[in-house]
């Protein structure tokens, strides 16, 4: 497992991170089993959110309960949650205030069982956003120690570089979607400018280059993902000359698709982390293995065209 030292933080980091949208309906064995997969690949690195499980903090609350970390178990990890998307009936909405920051925060602490968050996100942007409410719960959750990072999820240049005027703590990550057939913020950049192609169009206003320039760590979310949470490409008939090279290079590397498609992202020079959602421990390690696979830049590039995107 190749691990980087995240800037703007202490923390040492690895490529791959374990997600945990999804153990809500997992035994206290199966999150155990997960868990300690995860663990003896090499992965350090737990991402949550108050929201993920349906009712807030279920998905924390089954992490924390299963596990029960001991203090010094606790230092091993990074524990990673979001906030800021509200359960509010009858319809969802995005709250990025000072109260409800500092209230979900209380409550991914307790349910994780846990003193302190190493990396808190801002799940989703917030339209009615005071970026002065949340630099001030950002003081007061670093001044009383319960947050010790903080960073954001599928943000703009534009809304990033808004909370920065007011956020005075450096904000170090920012999640997105990524993966490749799902690839719109590096797909863009290969094809500026090319008229009436619609993957020439800026849809995120350079994000990856932003936070490249600004020391802003990338994370992919949904990484095997065809689209937007409309079913894998990986063994899709939709993407067969993807999945054949993939399957070549599987061959090649003594990997599996899997690892493939994670190396793919891994291979990108932004240092890229990975959020796998998988529950299945077999494909924990087939995704971590990818890690340390070294894809040649004809070999990314295959994958990328195969996958549809357009080189001009």
């Amino acid at each position: 497992m190749k691990y980087f030292s995240m800037p703007g933080t202490n923390l040492s980091v690895p490529t791959i991170i374990s997600g945990q949208m999804r153990i809500t309906d997992k035994t206290d064995d199966e999150i155990r089993t997960l868990y300690q997969t995860a663990r003896d690949a090499g992965i350090t690195f737990f991402d949550h959110a108050d929201v993920y499980g349906g009712d807030y903090h279920k998905c924390e609350a089954r992490f924390g309960d299963a596990l029960n970390l001991t203090s010094s178990q606790r230092e091993e990890i990074v524990l990673q949650t979001k906030a800021g998307i509200n359960r509010w009936e009858p319809v969802t909405t995005f709250d990025f205030s000072h109260d409800h920051i500092v209230r979900q925060v209380e409550g991914s602490l307790k349910a994780l069982k846990t003193d302190y968050i190493d990396i808190l996100l801002l799940h989703r942007p917030d339209a009615l956003v005071e970026p002065e409410e949340v630099a001030a719960a950002f003081d007061d959750l670093a001044a009383s120690g319960k947050v010790r990072n903080f960073g954001v999820s599928n943000h703009t240049p534009g809304q990033i570089a808004l909370l920065k005027k007011y956020v005075t703590r450096p904000l170090v990550v920012n999640q997105v979607q990524l993966s490749i057939t799902h690839a719109p913020i590096i797909a863009q950049g290969t094809a500026m400018n090319m008229v009436s192609l619609d993957q020439s169009i800026d849809r995120d206003n350079g994000i990856v280059d932003y936070c490249r320039l600004n020391d802003i760590t990338l994370q992919a979310w949904s990484p095997f993902q065809a689209g937007f949470f409309n079913g894998p490409f990986i063994g899709n008939p939709d993407y067969t000359e993807l999945n054949a090279v993939m399957d070549r290079l599987a061959s090649k590397y003594a990997a599996t698709p899997e690892g493939i498609a994670a190396a793919w992202i891994v291979r990108h020079p932004a240092n890229w982390q990975v959020v796998l959602g998988t529950t299945t421990p077999q494909r924990v390690k087939d995704a971590a293995a990818g890690a340390d696979i070294e894809l040649t830049r004809n070999e990314w590039y295959e994958l990328y065209q195969a996958a549809g995107h357009i080189l001009p």
